[in-house]
């Protein structure tokens, strides 16, 4: 018998030095660096030092944040890491400093991730405390930019999840440079008259999926920039804010294209856009192509869809030029509810690079329980039957162009 066991022995030695069992994940217990929650101690060189050593593990490692509120001022949790996967679970509340928005207002991110493969980032409550930073500029004084709260550069294989955001400075998510971001099940929230809190702000990425969400805030629910690729929103709630937006663009001449956008299953209430893909009127290299807005719901939206290429909030920066960004391939399908103004549709395209491709299927919008309205320059297009009014309404701006065939409520 002993010799069978030193046998089964020598045997479990050589089948583990072959195929070792997977290490066991590593834990880095922000407490254990001096995190101090409920105090008001700052917590900025804890999460660096847990981070750290989260990131140089080569097995699997999770940087935890139990529950609490915890005091971070601008902070950068950077990469490459040795490890497949890095998770930062969050239990608590990370909140910026009280009265402190001219210190971090300044720096553009508050909470940044950037150059990782293989990130996860699991429930949590940021807050960044935007109130008084938001009274500084409604007052015309000389504020700082503020910050976006969370913010993704050069990030691969990235999982976003559970995350609620309240009371952005600026926009509550950016993600530049990532490919392959899931975001799911995220809370965006700050009042509907907060200047320029975005949700989730993208840009030179591809791949990015933004799932089973809920965005309420003053500005855009989602913001995509130049350089987007392969775009998934699905199931997001967006209202109040300026909708879900393509652009703006054209704000360089030289700016990389929009495509393979796809909305789908979203709803949105008492926002003051939908649908929207807004240029600057400037020269541009710039294109949009193959979008697909798909079973969208409108719940008294001032713009349910607009394409707008005369864009020029304030009036600022504008030229008498025509935008050069090239705008094909956008289709709407299934596209219901109400709109808070009597024009449902309005595309406003280039004069010099007309809108084409555009196509309307089953848009069934009504204003005060009447058909809307649908208003198109410089458009070419196809639809089917809806429930919208004029098919028409062309005002002091020229005349739109349409192929196919007309059909009641249509532009085309």
């Amino acid at each position: 018998m002993p010799n069978i066991i030193i046998l089964f022995s020598l045997k479990l030695v050589v089948f583990l030095t072959m195929f070792p069992l997977c290490a066991n994940a590593a834990t880095y217990n922000v407490l254990d660096f001096g995190a101090k929650p409920n105090n008001g101690t700052d917590s900025t060189k804890p999460f660096l030092q847990a981070w750290s050593l989260a990131c140089r593990s080569v097995a699997p490692a999770t940087m935890w944040i139990p529950r609490g509120t915890y005091l971070v001022n601008t902070i950068a949790f950077s990469g490459p890491c040795k490890s497949a996967r890095v998770t930062v679970q969050i239990d608590g509340k990370i909140q910026a400093p009280p009265r402190n928005y001219w210190d971090i207002g300044n720096y553009g991110n508050w909470v940044l991730f950037q150059g990782i493969d293989g990130l996860t980032i699991n429930c949590g409550i940021l807050d960044a405390r935007g109130s008084q930073l938001w009274d500084c500029k409604r007052s015309g004084a000389n504020c700082p930019q503020g910050v976006t709260s969370l913010t993704f550069n050069s990030i691969k294989n990235g999982i976003v999840s559970g995350i609620v955001s309240v009371d952005s400075q600026r926009a509550h998510m950016a993600i530049n440079g990532c490919n392959n971001m899931k975001v799911r099940k995220v809370i965006l929230i700050a009042p509907d008259q907060s200047p320029n809190t975005d949700g989730i702000d993208i840009q030179s990425s591809t791949g990015v999926t933004i799932i089973d969400s809920s965005i309420r805030t003053g500005d855009d629910c989602i913001a995509i920039g130049p350089g987007t690729k392969n775009l998934l929103v699905q199931r997001v709630a967006c209202g109040p804010g300026h909708g879900i937006s393509i652009g703006s663009l054209a704000r360089n001449p030289n700016e990389a294209g929009v495509e393979g956008i796809t909305v789908k299953d979203v709803t949105f209430t008492g926002s003051d856009n939908g649908l929207r893909i807004k240029t600057w009127p400037k020269p541009s290299d710039g294109f949009v192509k193959n979008v697909l807005y798909e079973n969208i719901i409108m719940n008294n939206v001032r713009n349910p869809i607009i394409i707008d290429q005369i864009y020029c909030p304030g009036t600022k920066g504008c030229s008498d030029q025509n935008s050069g960004v090239k705008i094909t391939g956008v289709t709407y399908l299934n596209i219901s509810g109400t709109s808070a103004t009597p024009i449902a549709i309005r595309f406003h395209c280039s004069a010099t690079t007309p809108c084409s491709g555009i196509k309307l299927h089953n848009v069934n919008l009504t204003y005060s329980k009447q058909p809307a309205k649908a208003f198109c320059f410089s458009t070419l297009g196809t639809s089917s039957v809806g429930q919208l009014g004029a098919s028409l309404s062309v005002g002091q701006l020229g005349t739109s162009l349409s192929v196919g065939r007309p059909s009641p409520g249509s532009c085309f």
